[in-house]
């Protein structure tokens, strides 16, 4: 395939080397000093941007009949835009708020345990608290990630939001921390009395976001419509 890399930051770089390993060739790499692009000289692009970037980038593959995966958060307010947008244009397109194989796998398996734990959260019994760790370089606060994950546990309790560093009436917090070069830690941990449950994922490296949104392009390829990663993976 021929690739646009829409954003040639840490991840942008990581996607590359990784979509030239799997024979890919990258044909476009649009950064902040990029003015002008031409979209059309690819097969399908990975968007990596930043949240002022990213309806911009997504419209201009819209409108040039691109399929386009993207990863970058902060920008969700206008995602129902986006979608009406590639219906219209009978585009392609995959946003995930994390491309990690094992994060997907995590987000299933937050569900299934928000379920099991809902009686125990409505009796009182267990209290929930859920915390993100990112590198000081990320912008926007909780990640994509931890929404992600907040919205599973939402969907199988009697929770009714998330609130950023604290909780009031039926909602529960996302604690988010800015430190090093931790490229992403997330935790879900149910506390009570007598004993403490956590599940928890520590991305090592970017190496596994790169892969995944490589494996999603190549998915996403020749296809129409709107898709995530369940799709992709077959969950």
């Amino acid at each position: 395939m021929k690739i646009a890399l829409l954003g040639y930051g840490r991840m942008g770089k990581a996607i590359e080397q990784i979509a030239i390993d799997r024979g890919h060739t990258i044909v476009l790499k649009v950064d902040e000093h990029t003015n002008t692009y031409d979209i059309s000289v690819a097969d399908i692009a990975i968007d990596f941007s930043i949240p002022t970037a990213a309806v911009g980038n997504l419209t201009t593959c819209f409108e040039g009949g691109v399929p386009v995966v993207s990863g970058t958060t902060g920008w969700l307010e206008r995602y129902e835009d986006m979608c009406s947008l590639c219906n219209a244009k009978n585009g392609g397109f995959i946003y995930a708020s994390n491309f990690s194989l094992g994060v997907n796998l995590f987000f299933e398996i937050n569900k299934k345990v928000a379920k099991l734990m809902r009686p125990m959260l409505s009796n009182g019994a267990y209290n929930l608290t859920t915390e993100e760790i990112h590198h000081t370089k990320k912008l926007d606060a909780p990640s994509g990630t931890a929404i992600s994950i907040a919205e599973g546990i939402i969907e199988n309790t009697d929770f009714e939001d998330w609130k950023l560093y604290e909780a009031t009436g039926n909602t529960f917090p996302i604690t988010a921390k800015r430190i090093g070069d931790v490229p992403g830690t997330h935790s879900v941990t149910y506390h009570s009395e007598v004993d403490e449950i956590q599940l928890q994922h520590t991305a090592y490296n970017r190496k596994g976001f790169a892969l995944g949104a490589v494996v999603a392009a190549e998915w996403l390829a020749g296809k129409q419509g709107i898709f995530t990663m369940k799709d992709v993976l077959g969950l």
